[in-house]
């Protein structure tokens, strides 16, 4: 408790807060943004099958087919317009709660999982649209894309935001959000305790508040690859039940929809109308779309298919016929994702933090002195 009063009188104003963590926050999910977008042409892919293979194979694929900008980086607007305020939303929370909590008495270690969780839950409503919208881009890359067939085909972001309102409802923009919650706010909670911890230990390390560099990566670094690995078993479900579930509608098939207005006589008429039909009458292969921006592998061939969407049933449909390796199905790519990008948003974090306070006080702080009180 020594640490907690003698930090109350130094913490920095929330304004500050949320604003070094947006930035943060935002430079951690678009330095990534290219690494996420071959993740869900992976597990988006409705081809069978599969079009794509590997990570290292499926980025160059990418790359040379479509470019960067509605390639590797389609569907970064919304990212950013979700990120920004996302972030900005969950790093004022998360100090609120968590000075109120431990001025309260709560025990530090618990104040930083419960605050974790209720900072994920206020900035939900904001990056889980978000997450839809960036994810159909990614899926779907360039306009009228000859080499990926996604189901999707929309212009631009504000395009694909009527679109989706206009043929499938409000309700659209918020799909997979039960499953998204499930996943993240165990995540956030994990990751931030996991860093207020090791930022304690760091700093009993050099016996001193000024880790240095590279100690900041590492701390940041290890609790995101940590909390990513313990929360891949709810990110496998996740993505089971978004990508296997068959969609009970075929109101997300616009580009079908429109051409069925054409004259008759057209034969891109006569070609929409069978495919339609085909549509109405053969059993639907198509898989949700995942709204993930950290997911695990694809399953493999012969994978059980979890026609539910409750993550305790999914979570013992997997163990019992795949064992504790389904669980963990993914978990490298996963570890090195949560990786890099908390150690990029918690270090930045910690900079803005600084390079504020000097900037409106007129002083510069201690290394590494905001977080772990």
């Amino acid at each position: 408790m020594e640490a907690t009063e003698e930090s109350t009188s130094r913490r920095p104003p929330y304004f500050n807060c949320m604003l070094a963590g947006g930035i943060g926050g935002t430079t951690g999910d678009l330095l990534m943004h290219s690494i996420d977008t071959v993740k869900t042409r992976q597990q988006g892919d409705p081809h069978m099958p599969p079009k794509y293979g590997s990570l290292s194979s499926t980025y160059v694929k990418i790359f040379r087919q479509e470019g960067i900008r509605r390639g590797l980086y389609g569907g970064v607007f919304p990212a950013f317009l979700g990120s920004f305020p996302g972030t900005l939303i969950f790093f004022g929370t998360y100090e609120y709660s968590k000075r109120t909590l431990i001025d309260l008495g709560m025990n530090d270690s618990i104040a930083y999982l419960s605050a974790g969780l209720i900072a994920d839950l206020a900035a939900s409503t904001v990056y889980v649209p978000s997450e839809v919208l960036k994810t159909r881009l990614q899926l779907q890359g360039r306009y009228n894309n000859p080499h990926f067939s996604s189901g999707y085909n929309y212009r631009s972001t504000f395009d694909a935001t009527k679109t989706i309102i206009r043929t499938e409802g409000v309700q659209a923009l918020f799909y997979g959000y039960r499953a998204t919650l499930w996943r993240d706010m165990p995540f956030s909670a994990l990751q931030f305790a996991f860093y207020e911890q090791n930022q304690k230990w760091a700093k009993q390390w050099v016996s001193g508040r000024d880790i240095g560099l590279s100690l900041e990566i590492l701390t940041g670094a290890a609790a995101g690859g940590l909390a990513g690995i313990l929360t891949c078993p709810l990110d496998v479900v996740k993505t089971r039940i978004q990508t296997q579930i068959n969609p009970t509608s075929t109101k997300s098939q616009p580009a079908i929809k429109q051409n069925l207005f054409k004259p008759l006589g057209s034969s891109s008429s006569r070609e929409s109308l069978a495919t339609s039909k085909a549509l109405s009458t053969a059993p639907q292969h198509l898989r949700s779309i995942v709204t993930s921006s950290t997911p695990s592998a694809m399953p493999k061939a012969g994978a059980a298919t979890l026609d539910t969407s409750s993550i305790l049933t999914g979570l013992k449909l997997i163990y019992k016929t795949e064992g504790l390796a389904g669980w963990f199905r993914g978990v490298a790519p996963r570890f090195v994702w949560t990786s890099v990008q908390s150690g990029t948003m918690l270090v930045m974090y910690q900079i803005l933090l600084r390079q504020l306070e000097k900037r409106f006080n007129g002083e510069e702080p201690s290394h590494s002195a905001y977080l772990s009180r």
